[in-house]
């Protein structure tokens, strides 16, 4: 693994977004910037054309690495950016990036034609198989500066010591408090004892809270500067991670390996915060 930041191009307002986040991000972390360009092969066999449009494409995508490099530069006089052209499977290919960096960041669409590369499938398939930490950025955020800190979605009955460490480094190099959630909801044995008796909810939430700090203990005092609040909510975990995301700076999730027949998997959490939340999305691979 390389320190440095990755960033996927290829033209669309998401793969600009993103590459402008991933810059203030290299910043942050001190390390290079990598700027990755896949050129999908084999190409559609229109022959006769296919030279002109090559050349055409060739110098289309020469002046975007150019333009961004000299944005980046401009913008950080310090940075150290880094250019790279590949040909192959877009999601094979960024994959292979994405494990080769700290962080990757992909844009949550592209141009969803033959050459944009970083349409959904393909931003999702890198998400779902890189073995580091990849962001997926939305093209444009309507809101002002958002209110919020840092949300993570947490499940207490898994390990997730790779989620916590992502999290808190994140907030300490962003100066940003971390509000940690894991939501459930009481099983359906309980039935009306619930309604009958709302102090069991109650019990429940102290509960989960007191688990979620058992877990947050050792982090809060590596990271004493960062502040980091814990709270268990009711309801889905996606429909509760896509609110909070509304008024956040950055929304982090893990995601679990699994054998599935058709590929990654994400859980429908992460799926639903991917596809909805306005602000960056972080998938932390977990074992």
């Amino acid at each position: 693994m390389t320190a440095q930041v990755t960033v996927g191009l290829d033209g669309s307002d998401e793969s600009l977004a993103a590459a402008r986040w991933a810059a203030t991000q290299a910043v942050l972390r001190e390390v290079p910037l990598r700027l990755v360009h896949v050129e999908e092969w084999p190409s559609l066999p229109d022959v006769p054309m296919a030279y002109a449009r090559t050349l055409a494409h060739d110098e289309q995508t020469e002046r975007l690495m150019r333009e961004e490099t000299d944005r980046a530069r401009k913008t950080h006089p310090d940075l150290e950016v880094i250019t790279e052209h590949a040909h192959g499977r877009a999601a094979e290919e960024l994959t292979a990036a994405a494990n080769e960096a700290d962080l990757t960041v992909l844009g949550s669409r592209g141009l969803g034609g033959v050459r944009g590369f970083l349409v959904g499938s393909v931003s999702l398939a890198v998400v779902g198989a890189a073995r580091q930490p990849v962001v997926l950025v939305r093209g444009e955020d309507s809101r002002t500066a958002p209110e919020g800190g840092i949300v993570v979605g947490v499940d207490v009955y898994h390990p997730c010591e790779a989620l916590l460490a992502f999290s808190f480094a994140e907030a300490a190099r962003r100066n940003t408090p971390l509000q940690f959630l894991h939501s459930w909801t009481l099983p359906a044995s309980y039935g009306h004892a619930a309604i009958m008796d709302p102090g069991i909810g109650e019990e429940m939430d102290h509960h989960l809270v007191g688990r979620l700090d058992d877990l947050l203990e050792p982090w809060r005092k590596r990271y004493a500067g960062v502040e980091a609040e814990a709270e268990a909510v009711v309801g889905s975990p996606a429909y509760q991670l896509v609110e909070a995301s509304q008024t956040a700076q950055l929304v982090i999730v893990g995601r679990r390996s699994r054998k599935a027949p058709l590929g990654p998997h994400l859980g429908h959490a992460a799926h639903a915060v991917i596809h909805h939340s306005p602000a960056p999305v972080a998938v932390v691979p977990l074992t």
